[in-house]
């Protein structure tokens, strides 16, 4: 299969949200076309455009003995996108995540880079410099990207086991990805009230501390360190 246009995919925030929501679970048709402020028919033909470019796939479920079969869609690609745009330069990549081969110290050395090439050659083999430089932290992005991707997938699976709620993993999923947010910021990402978002996020604060200053909410990396030094 072709590289999805993965710039046009992005370019629409309905898909964007569509995503977004998928990053948390698989879901069925009516649940993301309630996530999102657009018609079901509007939905529909984001689903189907982010299918045909291979960013989605699609299936039937029955829910148990008696419910009806359902179609759901889940995310089809695991990759890290990367671009550059200047007046100078246009040029991405996309790379393929996985399981990360090992982890190791990375040391890139960008101080052994020539500062200021006066010549054209010198120039040129300043560039071809950078560009291994490039491709040693593209390898280490790579790594990281798939260690976040693996344990991230953990993260979701224990806290659906042992905890089962949908929403409080959704909010504890945006904290991780963006480090912070607010109730607001939280009510229009998951489409919800903001009184059901505070009641969400006190019971996740029960399981994963969380600290809330100025209206900013955030995982509280000091308290989650105690408890896991108390056991």
């Amino acid at each position: 299969m072709s590289e999805p246009d993965i710039f046009y995919i992005l370019g629409n925030k309905v898909r964007r949200d569509l995503l977004s929501h998928l990053t948390c679970t698989e879901c069925y048709f009516s649940l993301l076309s309630s996530k999102v402020n657009v018609s079901s028919t509007a939905v529909s033909k984001h689903l189907k455009i982010m299918e045909r470019e291979g960013v989605l796939k699609s299936y039937e479920k029955e829910e148990g003995f008696i419910g009806p079969t359902r179609k759901y869609y889940s995310i089809a690609v695991s990759k890290t996108f990367l671009v550059t745009v200047t007046p100078n330069i246009f040029w991405y990549k996309s790379l393929d995540l996985g399981s990360p081969e090992k982890l190791e110290r990375f040391e890139i050395r960008l101080d052994e880079l020539d500062k200021s090439p006066k010549s054209l050659h010198s120039m040129v083999t300043a560039f071809i410099e950078a560009n291994k430089k490039l491709e040693q932290i593209i390898d280490a992005l790579k790594t990281i990207e798939s260690y976040r991707n693996n344990l991230m997938k953990s993260i979701k699976e224990r806290y659906l086991k042992e905890i089962g709620d949908m929403t409080q993993l959704a909010i504890l999923h945006y904290l991780l990805l963006y480090g912070n947010t607010t109730v607001e910021q939280l009510s229009d990402v998951l489409n919800l009230k903001e009184r059901e978002i505070k009641e969400k996020i006190e019971e996740l604060s029960k399981v994963i501390p969380l600290s809330l200053k100025e209206d900013i909410i955030e995982i509280d990396e000091e308290e989650l360190m105690k408890r896991i030094l108390s056991g």
